[in-house]
């Protein structure tokens, strides 16, 4: 058998998966088996932050790999603690627990809210306001955070007490609260969802209705944190700081990890034996997150993400299919005039580029380190696929 027809003998098919075979990569430049070449627009849905093996963040990998590769966390080890040092130092928040994923990390968000309020208020206070198009997970408690009828379904009965609201009207937030809300969770920018970015206004009013009535205001930014829209925190183009926000995808730069940050207000709801995670801020994948915020950290690596962000956005706007180019940043999202997103994906894929789709959009993740030259490639390749 080869690789796909193993796969599809012995692995569960929850995937639509494309007929290629990736075996070896550096930077935003990935080969497959048969040694064709693809630039890669995608980095794993936003999780290769780095690209493909960065010799900075192999080495730090590879070298704590060979000391200790795993501990219990009923003991103490040094690559989580600088990492959730250096996290408090460039976010701004008092605390962290550690897990696996995204899922993950919104579960411990959803479970820190509503201890929060029970704590303080007792029971009857549990209702979490999340938004319609959202995607917090797939996870039974993320499904039913997740505001979209579509993964509503099969896995019946759903956890309850989720209400959504409409992105960017505020009226209809307001009809979703009453005295049984305890949190409102939300993405800056919708990534299943049609990488749409929430309007200034409507942050603003959630901020200000969260401090009003005591209630927690969680960002979701597993898609949109870690440099992936030009700030370190998507919430730093609004000006808010959420009371929390969950971390993915990115800051791993390809190990599994998720992270839930907590400011002071909430950073001390979480006791012993209210949560837990076997692997959750494994040494070796702590290794690996302390050095890509290290290099996000340097001076100018984020105002060149900025820029780039900003080049290809120019230059996607150009093409004559394009309607509209919507997120933020290095999160991008491409609505068609004419041609379907999936075709456009194929016909990339085709030609030597990896893209991804969301809704009825294209979407674009590429690497925050692709150099220009690789931009320049990638965008060539699609926007002569776009006006094919």
């Amino acid at each position: 058998m080869n690789t796909i027809e193993q796969t599809n003998a012995h692995i569960m098919q929850t995937y639509g998966r494309s007929d290629v075979v990736l075996d070896n990569g550096t930077g935003a430049t990935i080969h497959d088996a048969g040694g064709k070449t693809f630039i890669d627009f995608g980095s794993g849905i936003g999780t290769a932050s780095l690209g493909y093996c960065n010799q900075a963040w192999a080495d730090a990998v590879c070298e704590q790999v060979r000391k200790i590769q795993h501990t219990s966390n009923l003991f103490y080890h040094e690559p989580q603690a600088k990492l959730a040092e250096k996290l408090c130092a460039m976010t701004g928040y008092e605390k962290m627990f550690f897990g696996n994923s995204g899922a993950e990390a919104n579960e411990c968000a959803i479970k820190l809210a509503r201890k929060y309020s029970f704590d303080k208020y007792g029971k009857g206070r549990a209702t979490i306001i999340t938004l319609v198009n959202s995607f917090h997970g797939r996870t039974i408690a993320t499904l039913s955070a997740t505001g979209q009828d579509v993964f509503h379904n099969y896995f019946f009965p759903f956890v309850g007490d989720f209400r959504y609201a409409k992105a960017n009207d505020i009226a209809d937030l307001h009809e979703k609260l009453d005295d049984t809300v305890c949190a409102i969770m939300i993405e800056y920018v919708q990534g299943e969802g049609g990488v749409m970015a929430l309007e200034q206004g409507f942050v603003d009013e959630i901020r200000r209705i969260c401090d009003e009535k005591d209630i927690l205001m969680i960002a979701d930014e597993v898609q949109t944190g870690i440099g992936r829209t030009g700030k370190l925190l998507a919430g730093e183009h609004y000006g808010v700081q959420a009371d929390v926000t969950t971390c993915a995808k990115g800051i791993g730069g390809g190990l599994p990890i998720g992270v839930c940050l907590a400011n002071k207000k909430c950073a001390d709801v979480l006791v012993k034996g209210t949560h837990g995670s076997t692997f959750g801020g494994n040494p070796v994948v702590c290794a690996g997150a302390v050095k890509v915020l290290e290099i996000l950290d340097t001076p100018g690596v984020m105002e060149d993400i900025a820029k780039k962000a900003e080049w290809i956005r120019a230059e996607l706007a150009k093409c004559s299919e394009v309607e509209a180019v919507t997120g933020l940043g290095f999160m991008i999202g491409i609505t068609l005039k004419t041609k379907k997103a999936p075709d456009v994906l194929k016909a990339c894929l085709d030609q030597g580029l990896l893209v991804l789709t969301a809704k009825d959009r294209v979407r674009l993740l590429p690497p925050l380190t692709i150099t220009q030259a690789e931009l320049e490639e990638g965008t060539k390749i699609l926007k002569e696929v776009l006006e094919a």
